[in-house]
Parts: structure tokens; C-alpha cells; sequence
């Protein structure tokens, strides 16, 4: 079967499963190949398509996300290796980037601390973004930490890097100029998308009290650990902007709220 003919197959296929069917195929045809989908589209469709291809194809018709398949994200300007384990870099998640960008310009922060950095996502991007920076990421999860390692070396960002097991900050003394925090903020028994609910760490997702229960720890802690003149740029949820606000602002801050490119409050913006 040529590529054009497996890939017309796969795309019908997944037309159940996935919003974007013949992208999907288009995709993990490519990983396949171990070519970009542009390579793929412009000069392979008449070869033979390669038998790895259709076991990949079952694996997202069973409903696993992409990037576990193809083992990659991008995100920001970085690309980073994930898999079982991490919770997947979203799109929402650069908001906290462009308000970190917007308060400190090309110059950046000094230190960056990530609390819930999973595969590196936020510490990374923000040190190829400026880089005379360095950082440390925090998690509680030695397997996302063994991904945020290999995502440092591969970035060649070992030298302004480190990584940490821990609860968010408990027992950092450091203050940071930025702090980058996406943690859970799913109420238990949301209903989510298939390929999330089923697939991805609910330790990365869910957190009782409505969602609230690790913004009431976090508080006072980046309060803490937020040095005088410096910035925390945290991920909320879908109608949590006003209860959020409210913790940090009981510890001293100022909540300032940055929208998502689909118009959703998705960062807040803390200050001293």
C-alpha cells in the first residue's frame, strides 16, 4: 500500500476517535518515516507505506494522545520529549510565557523557578528565551523529573539547569525573580476528553476543594519564595480567576489576570 492509500485508510479510521483524523495519520506517518510532515506531503505519498505505521494508528484509535505516540510536544520555542507519566504541554500554558515576557523583556529574570515542572516544560522554555538565566524545577514525580533531565541535555541546558524532588517549594529558601507554576486544578469528577482522562497523571490534574486545594498551599509558599521586584505567573482554570485571586491576595499579592489565545482567563500574574 502506498502512503497516500494508508493514509486515506487511517484518516477514516480515526474519524471516530479524533477531531483531526487526517492530520493524526499525517503525523504518525511521519514519525513512522522519521521525516517532518512537510517531507512527507511533498516527495514520499507514492512510496510504500511502512508497516510500523498501522499499529500506531490502532494505539490513537484506542484513544492514546498523539504526542505519547510520537514521544514529542512542542512547546514555546522548545521541543520536548514526553510520554506516560507527564502531563502534555498545552497551548494555554505559553499564556504564563507571554505575561513572563511582557513584564521582563528581553533582559529576563536572573533565576526562574518552575514548581510543578513535569517533562521541564516552563523552566525550559523560559531559559532558551533568555538566555543568561538559570532555574530550578520542582516535582513530585521522579518519573516527569527523568524526562525534564533528558529534555535539559538534549536543549544543551544542563549548565543553567536543575531539578529537584519535592512538594512545590517546601524547604526552598531561595527567592526567584519568575516563577512559573501550572499545577492541578481539575475538580474531582470533571469530565475531560477521552485521551486526557485516560491516559494522562491525574496527580497532574485533579486537586480537590473545587480545584482550590493547591492554590491554598501554593499561596503562601510563592509568597515566600517571590523575590521583592519579581514575578509568579501561575495557571488557572475555567472560572477560577476571582477565587484564585483572592488566596494570593490574602498573602500580599496582586493578582493581575492574562487571557489564553481562545479568550479564557488562563494566567495570573502575582507581584509583591
Amino acid at each position: 500500500m502506498t502512503v497516500a492509500a494508508a493514509l486515506q485508510s487511517a484518516a477514516a479510521r480515526l474519524a471516530a476517535s479524533s477531531d483531526t483524523p487526517r492530520l493524526d495519520a499525517e503525523l504518525l506517518m511521519a514519525h513512522a518515516l522519521g521525516v517532518e510532515r512537510e517531507v512527507l506531503l511533498l516527495s514520499l505519498m507514492e512510496t510504500a507505506a511502512p508497516g510500523t505505521f498501522e499499529a500506531l494508528v490502532e494505539r490513537r484509535v484506542l484513544g492514546e494522545p498523539m504526542a505519547y505516540i510520537t514521544g514529542r510536544r512542542s512547546f514555546w520555542t522548545i521541543e520536548l520529549e514526553v510520554g506516560p507519566g507527564v502531563l502534555i504541554p498545552r497551548p494555554d500554558s505559553e499564556t504564563l510565557m507571554e505575561a513572563a515576557l511582557a513584564h521582563f523583556g528581553v533582559e529576563g529574570p536572573a533565576r526562574v523557578l518552575d514548581l510543578g515542572t513535569g517533562p521541564g516544560t516552563l523552566l525550559l522554555a523560559a531559559l532558551h528565551q533568555w538566555p543568561s538565566a538559570q532555574g530550578l524545577g520542582i516535582d513530585a514525580s521522579e518519573a516527569a523529573l527523568a524526562f525534564a533531565r533528558r529534555n535539559t541535555e538534549r536543549l544543551g541546558l544542563a549548565q543553567r539547569a536543575a531539578f529537584q524532588l519535592g512538594d512545590w517549594g517546601e524547604g526552598t529558601e531561595e527567592t526567584f525573580e519568575l516563577i512559573l507554576c501550572n499545577p492541578p486544578y481539575v475538580a474531582p469528577g470533571a469530565e475531560l476528553p477521552r485521551d486526557v482522562a485516560d491516559f494522562e497523571p491525574a496527580l497532574a490534574l485533579f486537586a480537590d476543594e473545587d480545584g482550590l486545594a493547591e492554590y491554598r498551599r501554593l499561596a503562601p509558599q510563592i509568597a515566600r519564595l517571590l523575590a521583592p521586584e519579581g514575578l509568579a505567573c501561575v495557571e488557572i482554570g475555567a472560572e477560577q480567576e476571582a477565587a484564585v485571586a483572592q488566596l494570593f491576595q490574602a498573602q500580599g499579592l496582586s493578582a493581575t489576570p492574562h487571557r489564553d489565545l481562545a479568550g479564557h482567563v488562563r494566567c495570573l500574574a502575582l507581584r509583591h
